[in-house]
């Protein structure tokens, strides 16, 4: 019997009240159904009946890279689906996952020698907070089970990921059973210079390094680590901070015997303009999560890697493993289409598509900062941000970017964009005046 395609409106009329969607309640505003997605675009309907053909701007919350239906990437899951599509990794291996492996550990700075797959990004910050706290029970340190984070933090929404974003603008307040752990002030503000460098200010860094070394000094005893997002905080505001405080963390988790751990879910793969963000500071940490981009944005992964260092010490612990294990693990479609995911990155030249983006969201998005209701404007590689002074009307900048031809996804008071590496020229002056041309409408 042939599957009938419904119209966007009969869809969202059986999806209300049916389906939660991310941090809405069923009977919220309706999404908008999709069509189809090709390349750079989307065709959506709205519940009305408008439809629309927009470019992506969100790469899908900063996921699909290469874009829609990219042909190599469709060409890698139909290849591994004619062979297998899951088999459990306990006591298994196959060839997908030693694959990819060996490509995170050749692109990943020296001394991260070794992975851990995991379902979600998410899932890779539980899994290095484990990592952390096991490794300090087998260094001869079983109090230390706390972490030290950052205001502004976001690491994802399990209970330990929680536990280590922002506590004021997270979700701690919703659950007060989350771990208890200690955190930074948001660190000073950076922006580029006409060198291509991060500069801040630098008597705000003296001033917030001396705060992490003092709570250091008074928590050091029950902390196991320390975790961050390397220079750009997502979803906690898209802050970009000094790379000099990525430094003054490793200098301080060095000499406490604490495990850094960055969080490059979001920053990875090239996205600040760096290959992981962590190389603005020139900081390689003892554990780093990998996700989002990680399959192009086709199936979910994500990847934990450590230093040879601290995988001796797990291994010569009592348990001798790292005390995870998902069904999902390695599951031989993502890993497939992550491999090829990476290698089109290299051989697409993805320095120069994020150099491309980021001159033109620069230029397409200046107009923006002489509107009233901006604070800020502000570009990092191929992510571009509006920082407006009071809260976004949502569903209105939506609509009103859709009716430019363009799809964002604004939170809290920012319109931002974060588009695949795939753009055009002309996709991205399209980007910047929709957003500009959004926000003038509906805030002035």
């Amino acid at each position: 019997m042939p599957e009938t395609v419904l119209s966007g409106s009969a869809l969202l009329a059986r999806d209300r009240g049916l389906l939660w969607h991310p941090y809405a309640p069923l009977d919220g505003p309706a999404p908008y159904a999709v069509a189809a997605a090709d390349g750079m675009r989307l065709q959506l309907e709205a519940a009305d009946g408008v439809r629309f053909e927009a470019v992506d701007a969100m790469s899908s919350w900063w996921s699909a890279i290469h874009g829609y239906r990219h042909p190599v990437l469709d060409h890698a899951v139909g290849r591994q689906v004619e062979r297998f599509s899951h088999v459990m990794f306990g006591g298994l291996t196959h060839e997908p996952a030693v694959r990819l492996a060996e490509q995170l550990v050749e692109l990943a700075p020296d001394p991260l020698r070794h992975v851990f797959f995991a379902d979600s990004g998410s899932v890779s910050v539980e899994v290095a907070l484990k990592l952390a706290i096991q490794y300090q029970a087998a260094a001869g340190r079983p109090g230390r089970h706390a972490f030290l984070a950052l205001r502004g933090g976001y690491h994802g929404d399990t209970f330990g990921a929680m536990s280590v974003c922002d506590p004021l603008d997270g979700m701690h307040s919703a659950f007060p059973s989350l771990p208890v752990q200690h955190f930074l002030p948001r660190p000073p503000a950076a922006r580029l210079d006409g060198g291509g460098s991060l500069v801040s200010d630098g008597a705000a860094v003296a001033v917030w390094t001396a705060e992490l070394e003092a709570a250091v000094a008074r928590h050091g005893h029950e902390l196991a680590g320390i975790i961050v997002e390397p220079v750009l905080q997502g979803a906690g505001g898209m802050h970009a901070y000094s790379p000099e405080c990525l430094q003054a963390l490793r200098r301080v988790a060095d000499a406490h015997g604490l495990l850094l751990i960055f969080d490059e879910i979001a920053t990875g793969f090239g996205r600040t303009g760096k290959l992981f963000a962590g190389e603005w500071a020139g900081v390689v940490p003892d554990v780093m999560c990998v996700g989002k981009a990680l399959t192009g944005g086709y199936l979910t992964l994500a990847a934990v890697l450590c230093s040879a260092t601290v995988a001796e010490v797990i291994t010569a612990s009592e348990f001798r493993a790292l005390l995870h294990g998902p069904t999902f693990m390695a599951n031989p479609l993502a890993c497939a289409v992550a491999s090829a995911s990476l290698q089109l990155l290299e051989t697409a030249g993805w320095q120069e598509q994020v150099r491309g983006i980021e001159a033109g969201l620069r230029a397409s998005l200046a107009p923006a900062s002489g509107l009233g209701s901006v604070r800020d404007v502000r570009v990092l590689g191929a992510v571009g941000v509006v920082e407006l002074h009071n809260a976004v009307d949502i569903p209105a900048v939506t609509r009103a970017a859709l009716v430019q031809g363009v799809w964002v996804r604004p939170f809290r008071n920012l319109v931002y964009t974060m588009p695949p590496y795939i753009c055009t020229p002309a996709d991205v002056a399209a980007i910047g005046a929709g957003i500009s041309a959004a926000v003038a409408e509906v805030h002035g």
